[in-house]
């Protein structure tokens, strides 16, 4: 009998991507898979029933997607939702286990075996796989765009028969993978770019997208660890951070700020002296809201003025693309699909480490080293 996949409907509210799309369900299909797809799953990401139902799905119940062998969602499950999960079943999705390790507490006690996309190892091997990245360069496009929508300025320069306009101003705070998005899709905007990050051997990413690199008269150490993750300053390397910050955020029209490490409080970047420095009408998208915010006046989930400034709160910027996150996210869990089962489904691996680095949950505890230090 084929191993099923479930598909439910996500609830939470916001969140409008759904972790397969027709064209990653006809994939899973073709090599022996039965998808159930919750009915109206894909809907607000304009993927409908037909849709599925055209490449091979079955449609369901909320009930049967949940209760299928392996279980693929988008947001993590929520405790109302774990006890419809399968008894020993498999879970691939995100988890958010380092900020809610508890979470992952209910969802071994079912005995499933759970991989939290969230901590698929940054290897080579693992690209595939990496759907915090992929998400990353969708919320770093959208937060240009969405700064570029509420600046009373334009992005370029213009030249007119009236006057010349001078380009609008851009910074961006944390040059990983969707800072760099930003600061290309700035560019593309016509805006003058600069960024900072505290890893200096990303300056040279950030010079070949056309942005000048802030350097800031900071002591410096190894600012990655092995996760490819920039480490947390020490407090007073921080606070220094943030006082040489403020002159170059004084004069910029936008700033969008990425810095975020997993299952820690976002840093601060931007102080209120920062942004009382900005000039009216300036923005700020702050894309490590969900985890506090790297500015100080940040409101987690809302858009609010200060001192004339607009700073965006917005947790979840790549709900606002759904159609493209959707496909990116769903493509990331059929690597792990295809990594991790065979004709007969969910195949565990302990001998890989893709496997072993995800793994939160297997044969009903939390093995993950680093998840459990949390609940200790």
């Amino acid at each position: 009998m084929p191993y099923t996949i479930g598909v439910p409907k996500e609830t939470e509210a916001g969140e409008r991507l759904v972790a397969l799309v027709p064209e990653v369900v006809m994939r899973l299909t073709k090599a022996g898979a039965t998808v159930i797809v919750e009915r109206g799953a894909g809907s607000s990401a304009y993927y409908q029933d037909a849709d599925y139902e055209k490449v091979g799905a079955t449609l369901g119940s909320r009930e049967e997607a949940f209760g299928a062998d392996i279980l693929v969602k988008v947001r993590p499950p929520s405790e109302e939702e774990i006890p419809l999960m399968k008894q020993g079943g498999a879970y691939i999705g995100f988890m958010e286990p380092l900020d809610n390790p508890r979470l992952s507490m209910s969802i071994a006690a079912r005995g499933t075996t759970a991989l939290s996309m969230e901590l698929v190892p940054r290897i080579s091997r693992a690209q595939k796989m990496d759907a915090l990245s992929a998400l990353s360069s969708i919320g770093g496009y959208r937060a240009v765009l969405l700064a570029s929508t509420i600046l009373p300025k334009f992005f370029p320069l213009l030249t007119t028969a009236a006057g010349t306009v001078r380009p609008s101003n851009v910074l961006v705070l944390g040059a990983g993978v969707a800072g760099l998005q930003a600061i290309a899709t700035a560019r593309r905007l016509g805006a003058k770019v600069s960024a900072y990050d505290i890893r200096d051997a990303v300056a040279e990413e950030v010079q070949s997208l056309g942005a000048s690199f802030v350097e800031l008269e900071i002591e410096s150490q190894d600012s990655s660890d092995s996760g490819g993750y920039a480490k947390a300053l020490v407090a007073e390397k921080a606070k220094q951070q943030v006082k040489l910050l403020v002159p170059f955020i004084g004069k910029s029209d936008v700033v969008v700020t990425t810095a975020l490490i997993p299952g820690r409080a976002a840093p601060l970047l931007i102080s209120e002296e920062a942004v009382k420095a900005m000039g009216e009408g300036s923005v700020i998208v702050d894309m490590a809201a969900s985890n506090g915010g790297n500015c100080e006046l940040t409101v987690p989930g809302e858009t609010v003025v200060k001192h004339g400034v607009t700073i965006v709160g917005t947790r979840n910027l790549t709900s606002d693309m759904p159609v493209h996150a959707s496909q990116l996210y769903g493509r990331t869990l059929l690597a792990m699909l295809q990594d991790f089962t065979d004709e007969n489904g969910f195949v565990p691996n302990e001998e890989d480490e893709v496997f072993t680095g995800s793994c939160v949950t297997r044969v009903g505890d939390v093995v993950h080293e680093r998840v459990k230090s949390l609940l200790n």
